[in-house]
């Protein structure tokens, strides 16, 4: 088969807020950027975490809509705010091709980025190919007849204060860091906070467990797991099967929400080691900056976020890195 050759002064692989407020940045910088937006790439559609995130319908089917990005005062669609990113990044002179990245030559510049159908000989490259949230398959957790987006997430911040969690008990599956600062920031809204770990101590930091175990509101299961989740009768979670792994008892716990704290997947595999990672496999930039170990290019968003990811913060690195390659193209007397 024959392979395309495009040439631009920067290539961003990835579309998320990230990718895309890079290439609006970069657009209007007059610098051509080509996107490689990703087709399923991490089995997510282009556009990345947020494209899971639905609008609740008007019986509160499902977890509402973006409600925490600056602009959109009534909430907004995932869906509809990552087209409304495209068709900005379009109208700018964003080339974008709807291809995932399968590897990446860094070795020297101009850097080659190859898909199935393309190679894109770029002078700087922006990765924005964020994160996926580790999820755990149990009946009842995906999106087909299950629940998620109906009380099941895997972003407390993100939806943690809609109204169908309010007063209603609550649970976080986890034991680190992450699940206890969760399970802390869910006790604003639940009744009651459940945290689910599979072990008999917690993972966290000491002063993180010492935060969850002496709140009030928090209660951890421990050595239990979700053997099943189960609905209502508006179709919305209603609660679990919690399994002690050591005794094998079942327990059923009513439950509003479930949110997996169980860590992310940083989209770096297709690096092949070129850019340096940290032991997580997020990609590690300066301090203040987008600017990886290979000269010429950056990172941004989730893939080398790993304690905000949040849409605005993923937008803000987009931008850093947008001007970060426009100062080193002028430097380099390619701008």
């Amino acid at each position: 088969m024959t392979v395309e050759q495009l040439r631009t002064k920067v290539c961003i692989i990835g579309s998320g807020p990230a990718g895309h407020t890079a290439a609006i940045y970069a657009a209007r910088a007059e610098l051509q950027p080509i996107m490689l937006e990703g087709w399923l790439a991490n089995g997510i559609a282009a556009g990345g975490q947020l494209t899971t995130t639905h609008e609740a319908g008007a019986a509160a089917s499902c977890i509402p809509s973006v409600e925490n990005f600056p602009g959109f005062p009534e909430g907004i669609v995932g869906g509809e705010i990552c087209e409304r990113f495209r068709a900005q990044s379009l109208r700018f002179g964003t080339k974008i091709f709807s291809e995932t990245v399968a590897r990446v030559d860094l070795s020297s510049r101009p850097f080659h980025v190859y898909t199935d159908e393309k190679e894109v000989i770029a002078d700087a490259v922006i990765i924005a190919t964020g994160a996926v949230a580790r999820r755990l398959p149990f009946p009842g957790s995906d999106e087909e007849g299950g629940y998620w987006n109906k009380g099941i997430s895997a972003c407390a911040v993100c939806d943690g204060a809609a109204p169908m969690f309010r007063g209603q008990p609550i649970a976080v599956i986890g034991g680190g860091d992450s699940a206890c600062e969760e399970a802390h920031f869910l006790t604003k809204y639940g009744s009651k906070v459940y945290m689910i770990h599979r072990r008999d101590e917690l993972r966290a930091s000491k002063i993180m467990q010492k935060r969850a175990m002496e709140h009030p509101k928090i209660e951890i299961l421990w050595d239990s797991v979700v053997e099943e989740a189960y609905g209502n009768a508006k179709g919305m979670l209603g609660g679990a099967k919690i399994k002690n792994v050591k005794t094998g008892e079942i327990r059923d716990l009513p439950l509003a929400g479930l949110f997996f704290a169980i860590g992310h997947e940083p989209a770096t595999a297709f690096l092949d080691g070129q850019v340096e990672l940290d032991e997580d496999k997020y990609i590690i930039t300066a301090p203040d900056s987008t600017v990886t170990s290979v000269p010429g290019v950056f990172a941004a968003g989730d893939v080398q976020d790993k304690k905000y990811r949040q849409a605005v913060t993923a937008a803000g690195s987009g931008c850093m890195a947008a001007l970060e390659v426009e100062h080193f193209l002028e430097a380099h007397g390619q701008a």
